[in-house]
């Protein structure tokens, strides 16, 4: 029989569970606090559950709790890297990142990622498999855990396509969010999607406050194929529709991410291309200088033309940041400390 994920399960279906095995239901809540806000790496820590239900647990139950692989922590900047090991003997990344206004933690939704996206090191192996609402967030918890630090803003941003893991992401925002969790605010949690326009429309539709990031890289469907298969799926004007369907339905500004690849997507001419396209959207560009990777031939963008790009977009009306670079010298992006370690094995 199946053991029952408990870190997954929101306190109505956990103390349901706990009623069928024939606890009483307060201890369904006593449970949750242990995973949820005193973030207990085991059972022996929960020194107010009687050693008969803690025996009943180790049974029925399945608690998810991340071993760590690997820490790296940068010399630059103070970023700190994590692999992470699941109870499958698969491995997942995620990264502490400081910033004044508070820790905020990338995490992993799939164990690789489909999506085939060329400047990735994610997508490099292909997918292995989804990662349950407790994977997601005991990335977090580790995390807050090791550091003795309060995280207060949450990116699923890491490997993997959040939105092509939809049912567990959004059962994993719920808990994050939870008053009897965590409770950080969902306008700290950002999720960002190579833009799978169906899942785009239900997100919009499930009443939650958390932004959306859209990784858009190209102005135009036939950059974008080059370096996207999912725009093959769905054109531009599709995705771009169903991001102002998420700003209507939620009133929540969305985040269009742009990685600059030298020679590529770089020109002024993509720029002016850029910001004819986004000036009716209610959002802001993040201008990424891409991390090169050894698997593809692709190089940053130089600073000259980063500014160069960011400018004309200014002048354009378009509201844009460059995003800070941290952890570089730790292999700070997407897939890379992963791709490494499993290469060496």
């Amino acid at each position: 029989m199946e053991k029952t994920d408990i870190k997954s399960l929101d306190l109505e279906r956990l103390t349901s569970y706990m009623v069928s095995i024939g606890e009483k239901p307060f201890r369904a809540k006593q449970l949750y606090e242990w995973m949820h806000r005193k973030l207990a790496a085991d059972f022996d820590e929960m020194t107010n559950l009687p050693k008969s239900l803690k025996e009943k647990l180790l049974q029925s139950a399945a608690f998810v709790s991340l071993t760590v692989v690997e820490e790296k922590i940068s010399k630059i900047d103070g970023t700190r890297k994590y692999l992470f090991g699941l109870s499958d003997g698969n491995i997942i990344e995620s990264v502490l990142m400081r910033y004044k206004h508070g820790n905020s933690v990338c995490i992993s939704s799939q164990v690789g990622c489909r999506m085939g996206c060329r400047f990735c090191a994610s997508t490099l192996d292909g997918l292995e498999r989804n990662l349950r609402p407790s994977e997601m967030l005991d990335q977090i918890y580790r995390i807050q855990k090791i550091t003795g630090e309060r995280v207060s803003n949450v990116v699923v941003m890491g490997s993997g396509e959040p939105l092509d893991n939809y049912d567990n992401l959004v059962s994993f925002i719920r808990l994050l969010t939870d008053e009897n969790g965590l409770n950080i605010s969902q306008r700290n949690v950002t999720v960002s999607t190579c833009g799978i326009v169906p899942e785009i429309l239900r997100l919009a539709e499930e009443n939650l406050q958390i932004t959306l990031a859209l990784s858009l890289h190209a102005p135009d469907d036939e950059v974008r194929k080059t370096l996207m298969p999912v725009a093959n799926r769905y054109p531009l004007k599709d995705v771009l529709h169903a991001c102002q369907t998420y700003f209507e339905k939620t009133g929540r500004r969305l985040t269009f991410e742009y990685s600059l690849v030298s020679g590529v997507n770089d020109n002024l001419n993509e720029a002016a291309a850029l910001a004819a396209l986004l000036k009716n959207q209610h959002g802001h560009v993040n201008l990424i200088p891409v991390n090169p990777i050894k698997e593809r031939n692709y190089v940053q963008s130089d600073r000259k033309a980063i500014e160069a790009f960011k400018n004309l977009l200014e002048k354009n009306g378009i509201n844009v940041t460059i995003r800070r670079e941290m952890g570089r010298d730790i292999n700070g992006a997407c897939g890379q400390l992963r791709k490494s370690f499993l290469s060496q094995e």
